[in-house]
């Protein structure tokens, strides 16, 4: 297990799109928890990521600039954000505060209340689906916030909490004992979004999105 001193200094730093130096997000993290120790500090910036700015899938571009930390928090708040970006966020407000992080990507299948994304995208496999690492008390912790608490008391799921000490992903089942979540294929650890590899994984499994240059944008209705 590395030390503080042996973790890759980029996990503390700004970059491309983990932008943790830009004023919004400075002024979003420390106005959240600027005082706090940093596993609360990590607990309350991921509740305030997960509840304060609703689950989005639909709302998802193919510029690098639609995929900074700080243009989450710019865009109108109704807009919401997909799973790259709010992770992204909390990455990015851990690394204000000194917590070092980095983003954590894998392709997945959600069982629930997808259909109709599943229609547009040609498939049930969620590519590049993304959640945060957060390096808290000598270990590096998962958390998931992608899914606000209205949601997942639309689908009937059990909100996916954090403490900072246990990993936080999506579980398999439901609390009715139905799948889920389901874990397919793992694109490792970054400390920044691998924007070409994302986009190259994007052009294999969804080509038609890629040729027209456009995701699908019907809004969520729910959550």
């Amino acid at each position: 297990m590395p030390s503080a001193t042996e973790l890759d200094p980029r996990t503390l730093r700004p970059n491309r799109f983990v932008d943790s130096d830009h004023p919004a997000v400075v002024e979003f993290a420390r106005k959240i928890a600027a005082d706090l120790p940093p596993r609360e500090a990590a607990v309350a910036l991921y509740l305030r990521v997960r509840d304060g700015l609703r689950y989005n899938p639909w709302r998802v571009g193919f510029r690098p600039e639609d995929f900074t930390a700080s243009s989450v928090l710019l865009r109108e708040p109704a807009e919401g954000g997909h799973c790259i970006d709010k992770a992204n966020l909390l990455a990015a407000s851990a690394r204000v505060l000194g917590i070092p992080s980095r983003l954590h990507f894998a392709n997945v299948r959600n069982h629930i209340g997808t259909a109709e994304l599943e229609r547009h995208l040609g498939t049930d496999l969620l590519v590049f689906h993304g959640y945060t690492e957060l390096w808290l008390e000598g270990r590096w912790v998962a958390a998931t916030p992608a899914f606000n608490r209205e949601l997942c008391e639309h689908l009937g799921v059990d909100v996916l909490e954090f403490d900072g000490e246990t990993d936080s992903i999506f579980q398999p089942f439901d609390s009715s004992g139905a799948r889920f979540m389901e874990y397919v294929e793992d694109h490792g650890s970054h400390a920044d979004i691998p924007f070409e590899t994302m986009l190259a994984q994007w052009r294999q499994h969804y080509p038609h999105l890629l040729e027209r240059g456009t995701w699908p944008t019907r809004p969520v209705r729910v959550g």
